[in-house]
């Protein structure tokens, strides 16, 4: 049985479904949908009289990512609309030679992708490798070659769970010279991350899935000693140096990572995800992590043992995070898919199977009654 969840009073979700779509689009928590009431209503009846708080609130923000990142500083933290604008800024930013080569893993999620096969037109090659072997660290290392650049990996593979070990991939980027960037979508929220204890330059996340934030709103995170190596691709009031100084008419990019925030912010976005992030830092992420690997690992424990399963994820602790995929031989998964969906069980149909995901507040309730919800869906499959 799973620990007692003393957050539930968060999450007053509809009794009617059972929520494990977190790698996707999460829900709320409540104190985020009560600081989008509180800055609508202030906006209704002031405007924008107290900008400035909601400077101060969008400083909040940048510690609060600091700290989940252990980012060295604030500065080093941009706010930017998502994950595929942080991946396009390193991509477009950085001196390509003809021959360059950026190595990904073959199961990336697009965003993770497109970036670097539209530097095609300035040369730049891009390698898939599989992740498939016992080794799937040795072989993105094994790949690297005199002409490797820059190494983007996601540190949770999006279909299948695969949890990297991004500290060693750190280690060998680091001692041959070439960038790591971490595109953190599925972890951060849901493990540890630790920008520095890894080695990377670029880490990247929206707060949309295991932040438990809205859409609209990431997290960029630029290591200082790389930075002025990103050649900026949009310009605009807010990147400036001189912040404020509206009059002035010499300008230079901001010296911290807000030179990638080139207008106006989103403080809507801003209010709901520094809500939601307390509520993280509250319960921390290591109570967070050993929470998912609870639910994971039982989950993977359940659907195991019913006849016909293949568990698409890692069983492994150190290689799980939130993502539990499976399929059932002789069932379509789409099919069980969008069955599952119209009893209740929010999920999503991703690598050939079904994915399950759900976060540390995921009672034992539901997990069960999403388990009854297979259970009844694999006898009616089956015609028994």
């Amino acid at each position: 049985m799973l620990h007692d969840c003393q957050w539930n009073d968060e999450f007053p979700q509809d009794p009617a479904i059972c929520y494990l779509n977190h790698a996707a689009v999460a829900p709320w928590p409540k104190r985020a949908a009560e600081a989008v009431k509180a800055f609508a209503c202030e906006n209704l009846h002031q405007g924008a009289r107290d900008y400035p708080r909601w400077v101060q609130q969008e400083h909040r923000l940048r510690g609060q990512l600091q700290t989940l990142l252990n980012a060295p500083g604030k500065g080093d933290i941009a706010l930017v609309k998502n994950t595929s604008e942080a991946l396009s800024f390193v991509a477009m930013g950085l001196d390509w030679t003809e021959g360059d080569e950026v190595l990904i893993s073959d199961e990336e999620f697009p965003s993770n992708r497109i970036p670097w096969e539209a530097l095609a037109p300035r040369g730049v090659r891009l390698r898939q490798v599989s992740l498939n072997g016992a080794d799937p660290e040795g072989a993105l290392i094994e790949a690297m070659g005199p002409a490797t650049r820059l190494l983007s990996i996601s540190s949770v593979q999006y279909a299948s769970g695969l949890r990297m070990d991004l500290a060693r991939l750190g280690r060998a980027c680091r001692e041959r010279g070439i960038l790591f960037c971490v595109d953190a979508i599925q972890s951060l929220g849901a493990i540890e991350l630790d920008v520095q204890a890894i080695h990377c330059d670029f880490a990247m996340a929206d707060g949309h899935k295991w932040l438990l934030g809205p859409e609209g709103l990431g997290v960029f995170y630029c290591r200082r000693e790389v930075r002025d190596r990103l050649h900026l691709t949009q310009f605009g009031w807010h990147m400036v140096e001189a912040l404020g100084d509206y009059d002035r008419a010499d300008w230079m990019p901001a010296s911290t990572a807000r030179r990638f925030e080139p207008g106006s912010p989103n403080t809507l976005a801003q209010h709901a995800l520094s809500a939601s992030l307390e509520l993280l830092l509250e319960v921390g992420l290591g109570r967070i992590q050993e929470a998912l690997q609870q639910r994971t690992a039982y989950l993977i424990q359940s659907i195991g043992a019913l006849p016909g399963a293949r568990l698409l994820s890692p069983a492994t602790p150190e290689r799980r995070a939130g993502i539990v995929t499976f399929s059932f031989a002789g069932i379509d998964s789409q099919w069980l898919y969008q069955r599952l969906m119209q009893a209740g069980v929010v999920c999503a149909a991703r690598g050939g199977g079904v994915r399950w995901s759900p976060h540390f507040y995921t009672s034992q309730e539901v997990l069960d009654r999403a388990l009854g919800i297979l259970r009844d869906l694999l006898q009616e499959a089956r015609g028994s």
